[in-house]
């Protein structure tokens, strides 16, 4: 299947694709400050039932999954590495609700992230949204970069 120019597979509910979808980024690298900012920011986008797209990669997406699981509002997760055979109980939990919907632009074949799966990945979650909100973005750093230049193609 084509989505935003990318050849994706996918596991769970695809017509969360048509809601209207915000992608949260986040670096790896965190400033301890804006830590409870982004779980308030989770927090609300659960209590308003706004969907979410992310990698949940890092340590605080993971943190934010977790706190939009509590709810019941739809969840995109997009991978950097191809799908796997076998979620975790909440993850399954989720995709039995249809209200979650995990994509990959990747084949099973990659079983590893790199930077520039990362790179593609954040590409697709921004291609889907439309809203783009960043946790934070360390200076520097292959987030910040990315941003920089989403900046530079819009002027």
């Amino acid at each position: 299947m084509i989505v935003a120019d990318y050849e994706i597979s996918h596991i769970g509910n695809l017509e969360l694709l048509k809601e209207h979808k915000t992608t949260f980024l986040c670096s790896r690298e965190v400033a301890a400050e804006v830590v409870l900012k982004c779980y308030d920011w989770a927090i609300a986008m659960r209590d308003q039932g706004r969907c979410v797209i992310s990698g949940f990669h890092s340590t605080l997406e993971k943190d934010v999954l977790h706190y939009l699981l509590k709810g019941k509002q739809p969840v995109i997760m997009v991978l950097a590495r191809g799908l796997k055979a076998k979620w975790e109980p909440r993850i399954q939990k989720a995709l039995d609700e249809g209200r979650l919907l995990i994509v990959s632009p990747f084949g099973n074949q990659v079983k590893r992230v790199s930077e520039n799966t990362a790179a593609m990945r954040n590409d697709l979650m921004i291609k889907l949204a439309e809203e783009v909100v960043v946790g934070y973005a360390r200076e520097g750093g292959m987030l910040e970069r990315r941003l920089r230049m989403e900046v530079h193609e819009l002027l």
